[in-house]
């Protein structure tokens, strides 16, 4: 059965449905693009950036952009700034790095990478970027982005699993529960509010 994030009730969702919500058909396509797009996270640099690195090395994109501003306890470069210095030292080229580090959230990642892709790429010759951030993340980046870029952009979704909010064990612990849940009361309030657009989902079972 198909139906709108719109009509979801996230009180009444049973784990199977936020499964379908957060990570059904959420796939890559393996095409390539024109940049890979990694918004930052407390722990991006351990489980992003080696995927984003690897389409690098794949050629499936000939640049790199990281967009987060947040400055996490421990650090003290921005989010953007860390992925960046890291992929170097993994041996991404400095000229094939965009910065976006002015971002504190998911929208901010995507209005303010806006400006940084044009300086780089111009937006109006860009036709598809890929997006490597979290599987649990990826539904609500995805819906930013067609949102609030142009709509001639078009998205290859690279899903990036960590060790606790995968698929098939988000529910089998209390940090993973606690994620899964908070995402899908965001992701439904958001479209509900009009923040980012609906989107028709399938889901296995609904009441």
């Amino acid at each position: 059965m198909k139906l709108p994030i719109s009509k979801l009730d996230i009180h009444k969702l049973t784990d199977e449905q936020m499964t379908d919500l957060l990570f059904k058909n959420i796939k890559d396509d393996n095409r390539n693009g024109d940049c890979i797009f990694v918004p930052g996270s407390s722990k991006a640099v351990q489980y992003r950036l080696p995927p984003a690195i690897q389409l690098y090395k794949e050629g499936r994109a000939g640049k790199i952009l990281f967009s987060g501003g947040v400055i996490w306890d421990g650090n003290k470069l921005s989010e953007a700034q860390l992925l960046a210095e890291k992929a170097m030292e993994l041996g991404v080229p400095s000229e094939d790095i965009l910065i976006e580090n002015q971002s504190l959230h998911t929208k901010e990642n995507v209005l303010a990478s806006l400006l940084v892709l044009d300086r780089a790429l111009h937006l109006h010759k860009i036709n598809r970027l890929l997006v490597v951030t979290s599987h649990y993340h990826m539904r609500r980046m995805n819906l930013k982005l067609q949102t609030y870029m142009p709509n001639w952009i078009d998205y290859s979704l690279c899903p990036v699993n960590d060790r606790t909010t995968r698929e098939d064990n988000w529910f089998l612990n209390p940090y993973g529960r606690q994620r899964v849940e908070a995402e899908s009361a965001k992701l439904i309030s958001y479209v509900k509010q009009g923040i980012i657009i609906d989107q028709e989902l399938e889901f296995t079972n609904l009441p």
